[in-house]
């Protein structure tokens, strides 16, 4: 099987499709077949030494006309978007919709919105489909799909990795904080988007292997024959500080990690 990863916007998430007899190279614009219809893609990489079963087929490599129709979408969904806020403004919703987009064909016309609590938006979705005679569906997305929509900068200083190469938004626990002796403040470990930093996975597994074997802070050891208190901990240098009778030791593991 020929089989191309294809993202159908900047950073976004990468489908595989069948490509068949296609030859294309990271970067072409595509027509897939989808679900939802025919979507406007681009390929993002060619995908080697794996196998899937029932993938959709990559149609065509984009033409003049394939182009035209896709940047004409991207104008009516723009329209289409201001329409649906002056209505969910007129129907009193507490929703804010963040952006609008049709599948290539015009098969479908969905909205992403965000909102505090559940949303009865029935009847926004039944105006919609009397105006636009297709397909709508608005679909409620979180604060951190907000922020990859957004974008915006991090506390790092560099742009939010969720806007700019992260194609996937995994699942970040406090956990993973807590394994890599982070201060549990807030203003430290949460994101523009209010939700635990993305970055708090990257290494996770690193120090959850790094930590076997080291005490906690606050344990009794014994250190040179002594009893005495952890301190404080090095989970990378695999070394922890120990408070004695008298003194302040440092002992460093000899296993690495």
């Amino acid at each position: 099987m020929n089989i191309y990863g294809v993202s159908f916007k900047t950073n976004g998430k990468v489908y595989y499709f069948n490509g068949h007899d296609l030859k294309m190279a990271v970067g072409e614009e595509v027509i897939v077949e989808t679900e939802k219809g025919l979507q406007y893609g681009k390929i993002a990489y060619l995908v080697k030494d794996k196998t899937f079963d029932n993938l959709k087929d990559i149609i065509r490599i984009v033409d003049e006309k394939d182009k035209k129709v896709y940047f004409d979408n991207l104008k009516d969904a723009d329209k289409a978007l201001n329409n649906a806020r002056k209505i969910a403004k007129d129907l009193d919703l507490e929703l804010n919709i963040l952006n609008a987009s049709y599948t290539f064909d015009r098969r479908q016309l969905l909205f992403n919105f965000i909102a505090d609590g559940r949303i009865d938006f029935r009847e926004l979705a039944k105006k919609l489909a009397g105006i636009y005679r297709t397909r709508i569906e608005l679909r409620q997305i979180g604060a951190r799909d907000k922020a990859k929509e957004i974008g915006g900068y991090g506390q790092c200083g560099r742009e939010l990795c969720c806007s700019s190469f992260l194609n996937r938004i995994d699942a970040v626990t406090m956990n993973m904080a807590k394994n890599q002796n982070i201060a549990l403040n807030p203003n430290k470990i949460n994101g523009v988007c209010g939700r635990l930093l993305c970055c708090l996975g990257y290494e996770d597994e690193n120090y959850y292997c790094c930590q076997k074997g080291m005490p906690s802070v606050g344990q009794k050891v014994k250190c040179d024959g002594e009893e005495g208190v952890v301190t404080s901990i090095d989970i990378l240098n695999r070394s922890y500080k120990v408070q004695m009778k008298h003194e302040k030791k440092e002992v460093k593991l000899d296993t690495k990690c």
